[in-house]
């Protein structure tokens, strides 16, 4: 798979207005997830690799949950919960904090939510004036790599902001987990030409885009991690 999705905490979702990593399905309220559920049981007939097909019974045909069975299924998503954090709120923490804020990252990831919950054009993607207009669109490319945002079924030509929320327990970092660590992450050496992810990756070569926090002094970008892994 040249474009590969990661798979998304789910804890969350509640707050969150995109249901895709590029912004392909709204979440306004849980009528929009129980949808959303619907259409991704049905669309897995497109999924296909030579004559298989995932998701497909002897009998033939998809099934489809009743709508009492989506929306228990979507209160249960919403009531998930983060698991207790390890990492203490210490002076390390808090000095990451106000690296955080100084570098401007609230911009795009203001707490609560760590997330202001817009979207973000992929590199190359020239934004339409119609959507100027609104709220929902951040019209600043981050530079990252614009494959699953354009060359894919649910491309849209944009990214959502994701949540840093419960960042600190996850293992696979940018849209398609090429990131194994918060570390790798703001790892100044991931953005050169010979580079090899520790995630995901057909071959070797950079992670490219967000930049941001990659100047920081070795010691500052510890500090930022050690707030990073208190959300």
């Amino acid at each position: 798979m040249k474009h590969p999705v990661k798979i998304p905490s789910l804890i969350g979702i509640e707050d969150l207005r995109y249901l895709d990593a590029t912004g392909l399905s709204r979440h306004r309220d849980i009528a929009d997830l129980m949808r959303y559920v619907i259409v991704n049981q049905g669309l897995i007939s497109m999924a296909r690799y030579g004559d298989y097909v995932p998701g497909t019974r002897p009998q033939g045909g998809n099934t489809r949950y009743s709508d009492e069975q989506l929306y228990a299924l979507s209160l249960y998503l919403y009531s998930l919960q983060t698991p207790p954090n390890p990492n203490p709120v210490n002076d390390e923490a808090r000095r990451g904090q106000t690296i955080f804020n100084r570098q401007g990252c609230a911009t795009c990831h203001p707490g609560p939510l760590y997330t202001n919950n817009k979207l973000t054009p992929a590199r190359g993607f020239r934004v339409p004036d119609v959507l100027r207009k609104t709220d929902a669109i951040l019209d600043v490319s981050l530079g990252t790599d614009p494959g699953l945002a354009l060359e894919t079924r649910r491309g849209t030509g944009f990214y959502k902001v994701p949540s840093l929320r419960g960042v600190w327990m996850r293992s696979a970092l940018g849209h398609e987990g090429q990131a194994a660590s918060l570390a790798e992450w703001f790892d100044p050496d991931r953005v050169k030409v010979g580079y090899t992810p520790k995630g995901f990756h057909l071959a070797p070569g950079p992670i490219e885009g967000h930049e941001f926090g990659l100047k920081l002094s070795r010691s500052d970008r510890k500090a930022l991690i050690a707030f990073l892994n208190t959300l």
